[in-house]
């Protein structure tokens, strides 16, 4: 394992999300509820590397969530619409090289995202308002997404879910 990441892991108390496998920490929780057991807002810290393996598998969640790059190498988010369109964005520190350093997946779209290739961290965070709750996450797998995106396929077998692959429940 790099220091960096070492150290990145240690400064925030990064964990393994369940399902998507990235490591994380919940930053913010806010005490106002939008609904009973629902936060009006929550936010994250993520992190991508190699070692120990870190990236997100597919899925897509019930609200947007706005993604913030903070530091270390770009990452790719791999974007599947309802349409059956995709895209590919990549946050990183340099939006002159057509980076971004902020960006909103919108409600219902498949996403995952990793490290690019040849990096050594991303170090980003994740925020929703309404704040996260388990109800509003939904594992994509292999099979599902391959039926509406073939011309996806080699990212959808990387970063595809198993078909046993659970919510987030349990996790608040």
């Amino acid at each position: 394992m790099k220091p960096i990441v070492r150290q990145l892991i240690e400064r925030y108390g990064l964990k393994p999300l369940p399902v998507e496998g990235t490591l994380f920490a919940q930053t913010y929780r806010t005490a106002a509820e939008v609904a009973p057991g629902h936060p009006a807002g929550t936010a994250m810290v993520g992190l991508y590397c190699e070692e120990p393996r870190s990236e997100s598998l597919f899925h897509r969640l019930a609200i947007d969530e706005v993604w913030h790059f903070y530091s270390g190498d770009p990452l790719r988010l791999i974007l599947l619409y309802p349409d059956g369109s995709s895209r590919d964005v990549i946050l990183g520190s340099d939006p002159t090289a057509g980076q971004e350093v902020q960006f909103v997946v919108p409600a219902g779209v498949w996403q995952a995202g990793h490290l690019v290739a040849g990096g050594t961290h991303a170090l980003y965070g994740c925020t929703l308002a309404p704040g996260f709750v388990p109800e509003i996450f939904e594992a994509g797998t292999v099979e599902e997404l391959l039926g509406g995106y073939p011309d996806r396929e080699a990212d959808i077998r990387r970063y595809g879910c198993g078909e046993g692959a659970v919510g987030m429940q349990g996790l608040e």
